[in-house]
């Protein structure tokens, strides 16, 4: 095999294997994980609010928030590679693609190890604090029988009498909020990705108004948890923070979207990648 073809194969096995262990330690947390079983006071009204459905479910959340990423990626970067490549076909591995195969793998792989980077973060907020949801009691239905509450009780050893046993572990992880955090990433990714790639001259809003949609998105989504009784406000907040640092790290650190130059680097192996650059100086 080639050099070149060595220096692909590694590439794509090494981009792939941290794409899987972070998404594996994200499954892990949903299938076996088990969070902090914190207490409550009695006289604690925020945690007595009604059960409601979400406003955004989170099927929707998670497919309009990967759909709209890929499609937008997949549509610009199809005219950006038509503007800055000249060549029909490239050698990847042993295989002969087009630059926008190459372009959309590179892109959509980075927003994924981001989006999936997020959603570890939130769990190991959600597991390790067990923040109480604002639903609690109506699910968990304590037997305030065996409870003391006189005074002002912090209550730790009490039992469920809820028979929805998901929907009382659920209830344990208000903090951060999931949905802001995967809600602000995707949205605050995809608006900086406008920001870089679309600079389309014919019109000077088409691109802000774009991006205020997609902000407008994830705010909607965030203040919906607050109403749906889902999370406390500081959850979101927390969750909303968190989508954004990693969008911003990841969109202008990792990606490399935002070069100057038509990114030849982007679809070539890294031992050309040097070539490249001196070529380009006068």
């Amino acid at each position: 095999m080639p050099k070149s073809n060595k220096e692909w194969a590694w590439r794509i096995t090494f981009d792939v294997a941290c794409l899987l262990i972070v998404g594996f330690s994200v499954l892990a947390f949903y299938l076996a994980g088990r969070p902090y079983e914190r207490g409550f006071f009695c006289d604690d009204e925020t945690i007595r609010h009604p059960y409601r459905h979400g406003t955004v479910s989170s099927t929707v959340l998670y497919s309009l928030g990967f759909a709209l990423n890929i499609g937008v990626m997949s549509i610009v970067e199809y005219f950006h590679c038509k503007h800055c490549h000249r060549q029909k076909t490239m050698q990847v591995c042993c295989l002969r693609v087009h630059p926008w195969f190459w372009a959309i793998y590179s892109m959509v792989g980075v927003f994924a190890f981001g989006a999936a980077c997020s959603q570890l973060a939130t769990d190991i907020g959600k597991y390790t604090i067990g923040r109480l949801r604002p639903h609690f009691i109506t699910v968990c239905q304590p037997d305030f029988n065996k409870i003391n509450c006189s005074g002002h009780a912090f209550i730790e050893d009490f039992e469920c009498l809820g028979d929805n046993v998901k929907a009382i572990r659920e209830a344990r992880l208000s903090f951060p909020s999931g949905h802001a955090s995967f809600s602000f990433y995707t949205m605050v990714y995809l608006a900086l990705y406008l920001q870089a790639r679309l600079t389309w001259r014919a019109t000077k809003l088409l691109r802000p108004f774009l991006q205020f949609i997609c902000v407008m998105l994830c705010w909607y989504t965030a203040l919906s948890r607050v109403s749906d009784y889902k999370h406390h406000p500081t959850d979101v907040l927390g969750g909303a923070v968190l989508g954004t640092v990693v969008a911003v790290v990841v969109a202008v650190y990792v990606s490399g979207m935002f070069k100057k130059r038509c990114a030849a680097a982007d679809v070539q192996p890294p031992s050309r990648q040097n070539t490249i650059d001196n070529t380009d100086i006068p």
